[in-house]
């Protein structure tokens, strides 16, 4: 695992993309996460219990499901997918912030807080501090707040309050700079348990850490069932937190081609997506360096996508690195393509997908038929439960389809 000991480096760069550019008053706090990291990251206490916390609290490991139906109609390459939607809480999240609650805990920490854009890291923070018997405070933009009620309503359940962001664009970016105010305020108490490999250093290695399971499991039980392994790895991008765990398991591997699927939104216009890679520009946002989509003033641009979760107008320091190195293909597929593979999953393998993991389906439909022989991985990141009312309310039952 050569990639993984030696990326990022010390002061949390990948190439020339990442960092910790903070307000001074956060710079302590962040030097005590970092160090507290680097010390229980290696004790083989904190790794038991997080073992024991990840079978018999999360569930896992979870399965890898041979997609037989769609892959026999639309010929060509063998679709699977890696069943995040089957971990505790219904997507992939949870494996980073029951990992940053047993963190809070070694620290001292009464309370953890966070953004959220779909509400799954929301519900998965709220669920960690539910577990280890913490407050929680989740800030998450109005917009986002109208989409994904389901997920509103687990969260208050499980004890979180919620604060509604109105300012802005009312979704990710501003529940993001909202979550940042209310922390300098209650650092001394709290962990600021970033929701995705964003954020200043070492957020985008913890998370990716925590991640890095759904990789090894996958790489495990895909030579199990197949006795290879897969020709193409596909996640969907936003923050890119997913797609960091499943990549992190074949980052070593030769034979593997690893994608990125963004957003496309309605169009390539400059606030009809959220593709930073492909549009983007090399920039500042949330404390570190990366690409960013930005208006004419140099500013975070206003970003559009079917799906919450993906809603940001950065993306990951490492995800911009992999791009710049070449060793991840990152494309886009719009929300026509992501609500296609929504309907079609749901339809054909009693899926139910999230919006965000019908970007990565919307890939492996697009590229199966061009691929005889061949076999593709993806991550079903998560469940669409928080998805089906809006997707029926505004678009129906897919019958047209």
């Amino acid at each position: 695992m050569g990639y993984l000991k030696t990326t990022p480096n010390r002061d949390g760069y990948f190439g020339e993309y990442g960092g910790a550019m903070l307000p001074p008053p956060l710079e302590p706090h962040f030097k005590e996460i970092r160090e507290a990291y680097e010390r229980i990251s290696k004790s083989a206490d904190f790794i038991a219990e997080l073992r024991l916390i990840r079978k018999h609290f999360q569930g896992r490991p979870t399965p890898i499901s041979y997609l037989k139906n769609m892959s026999g109609r639309l010929g060509g390459a063998q679709i699977y997918a890696k069943r995040e939607d089957l971990n505790h809480t219904g997507a992939h999240k949870l494996n980073h912030c029951m990992g940053e609650g047993l963190l809070a805990k070694f620290m001292g920490k009464k309370k953890l807080m966070a953004e959220t854009g779909a509400g799954q890291h929301g519900v998965a923070l709220a669920t960690a501090a539910a577990y280890f018997g913490m407050e929680c405070e989740i800030h998450m933009g109005e917009i986002d707040i109208a989409k994904e009620a389901p997920n509103v309503t687990r969260m208050k359940l499980l004890g979180a309050t919620v604060v509604p962001v109105g300012f802005g664009g009312r979704s990710l970016k501003e529940a993001v700079d909202s979550a940042f105010g209310s922390y300098i305020e209650q650092a001394d108490k709290a962990l600021f348990a970033i929701g995705s490999v964003v954020g200043p250093h070492p957020f985008p290695m913890i998370v990716r850490d925590f991640q890095h399971i759904v990789g090894v499991e996958s790489r495990e039980q895909f030579l199990e069932m197949t006795g290879d392994l897969p020709d193409m790895v596909a996640a969907c991008v936003g923050g890119g937190s997913n797609a960091m765990g499943l990549f992190s398991g074949f980052i070593d591997d030769e034979g593997v081609s690893l994608h990125g699927v963004e957003p496309l939104g309605t169009s390539s216009k400059l606030g009809d997506h959220a593709a930073t890679i492909t549009y983007g520009e090399d920039g500042d946002i949330h404390g570190f360096h990366t690409l960013v989509l930005k208006d004419e003033n140099g500013e975070p641009a206003p970003v559009h996508t079917i799906a919450s979760g993906l809603d940001y107008p950065g993306v990951g320091p490492e995800h911009a690195y992999l791009h710049k190195i070449g060793k991840v293909n990152y494309t886009a597929a719009d929300d026509k393509e992501a609500l296609a593979a929504f309907y079609a999953s749901s339809r054909e393998e009693g899926i139910i997908p999230a919006l965000e993991s019908a970007h990565a389906l919307a890939f492996a439909m697009r590229e199966a038929p061009k691929n005889p022989g061949k076999s593709i991985l993806i991550n079903m990141s998560g469940r669409g439960d928080k998805d089906i009312d809006y997707v029926t309310e505004t678009f129906g039952f897919g019958d047209e389809s």
